[in-house]
């Protein structure tokens, strides 16, 4: 057996590289400063997804007064430079606030704002899939389209490793994890309920969250919301766990498959419906949609993750509740479907499909757009020209 010492220097090592530095910080310090009054100004936290499609920035500037509406909150700029965004010899970029929330972070009144990204001539970037989400979703208004995401993700120490996980080696295998209780089932909880906590206090449609199959991995739902609210409110959600996870100095990941092997990977499984799908027999339209869906498996899939397809490659593999990437398929209760009806939906004849194909590192508005396009606007044929390269 080896000395205490030799024991205590190895826990201290893993507990360094496990964890950022941020974590050794006082919180108690800092709570003592947030406590000081504001003088009747309000910090507004500007968030905007950058270059990558999938990465989360943020600035704050001081407002005189709490915003009430959108309109209440000024246009502002960055460097897109530093965010993969714009040359260094045109650099400026603009942020255009689009929803705003509270703050669970220096709480009211201040407010965290989420903004769509324009280039210097006032074209949307690159990575901006919100603005042609938008208009698609005001076409069909009147059906109002709902949706509900299922966001799974890994807690990682700032080495990239698994929270919780043996530093030389691997869990037990996958079967207590899901959904599991205790020390040795469930890790991270804490994280958890402080980003389900603070999701309810800033105004996000978070309706639940389980442990899921893969140890150190979970899940969080958002939804139902209505038509453009569901890109706007998993973003929100999103940035919020990357801030709960970096105050305990750990990192989030939303890769699809974190950890090779016979590990289940990580997706965002879409709840679609309609009006229509949701009244008396509307299993009728549900199977539409699907047929629809059918005949543009392609699109879809290069639809639903940042890189056209590459990252979801590695998860739909045909195993661990996945279905294959070359092949489209739908069932009642089938879990290694690309599609698939509940249960309940099947036996009262309406309600809602599940698309689970979208990777966990998916832009929701790519998604939520995409199904409309298919589901509603009948694109079945050739893909719209905006998605062109």
């Amino acid at each position: 057996m080896l000395p205490v010492k030799v024991w205590t220097i190895r826990f201290l090592i893993a507990h360094t590289m496990a964890t950022s530095s941020s974590a050794d910080l006082s919180k108690a310090v800092k709570q003592q400063y947030m406590e000081l009054p504001q003088g009747g100004t309000v910090q507004a936290m500007y968030i905007w997804i950058d270059g990558t499609g999938e990465g989360l920035r943020c600035k704050t500037r001081t407002l005189d007064a709490e915003p009430k509406t959108i309109e209440d909150l000024p246009e502002w700029n960055f460097d897109g430079s530093s965010t993969y965004q714009s040359e260094g010899s045109n650099s400026d970029m603009y942020l255009i606030p689009k929803a705003i929330f509270r703050d669970p972070f220096r709480k009211d009144p201040n407010k965290l704002i989420l903004c769509e990204v324009l280039k210097y001539n006032r074209k949307p970037a690159e990575t901006n899939l919100r603005q042609m989400c938008a208009k698609i979703m005001d076409k069909v208004e009147n059906q109002h389209p709902w949706f509900g995401m299922e966001q799974e993700y890994t807690i990682l120490g700032i080495d990239g490793h698994p929270f919780g996980w043996p530093s030389n080696g691997f869990p037990g295998p996958q079967g207590p994890y899901y959904c599991g209780v205790g020390a040795d089932k469930a890790y991270g909880r804490d994280i958890v309920e402080a980003h389900y906590r603070a999701c309810l206090y800033a105004g996000v449609d978070i309706c639940g969250t389980n442990a899921e199959v893969m140890p150190a991995q979970w899940e969080f739902q958002v939804g139902p919301c209505e038509g453009i609210r569901m890109g706007d409110h998993l973003w929100m959600a999103r940035f919020i766990l990357h801030r709960v996870c970096e105050d305990f100095g750990v990192v989030v990941s939303f890769d699809p498959k974190p950890i090779s092997g016979n590990w289940n990977g990580a997706g965002c499984h879409t709840n679609f419906s309609t009006k229509e799908m949701r009244e008396e027999g509307g299993l009728k339209q549900i199977e539409e949609a699907i047929e629809k869906l059918s005949k543009r498996h392609q699109y879809h899939i290069r639809a639903y993750d940042p890189k056209g397809g590459l990252d979801n490659a590695r998860r739909l593999t045909g195993r661990h509740e996945t279905s294959n990437i070359n092949e489209f398929s739908a069932g009642v209760a089938n879990r290694g479907a690309s599609i698939r009806i509940p249960r309940s939906v099947g036996q009262e004849k309406r309600g809602y499909f599940e698309d689970r194909r979208p990777s966990a590192n998916c832009d929701p508005y790519a998604v939520t757009e995409a199904l409309i396009r298919t589901c509603l606007l009948g694109e079945i044929g050739e893909e719209p020209e905006e998605y062109k390269q």
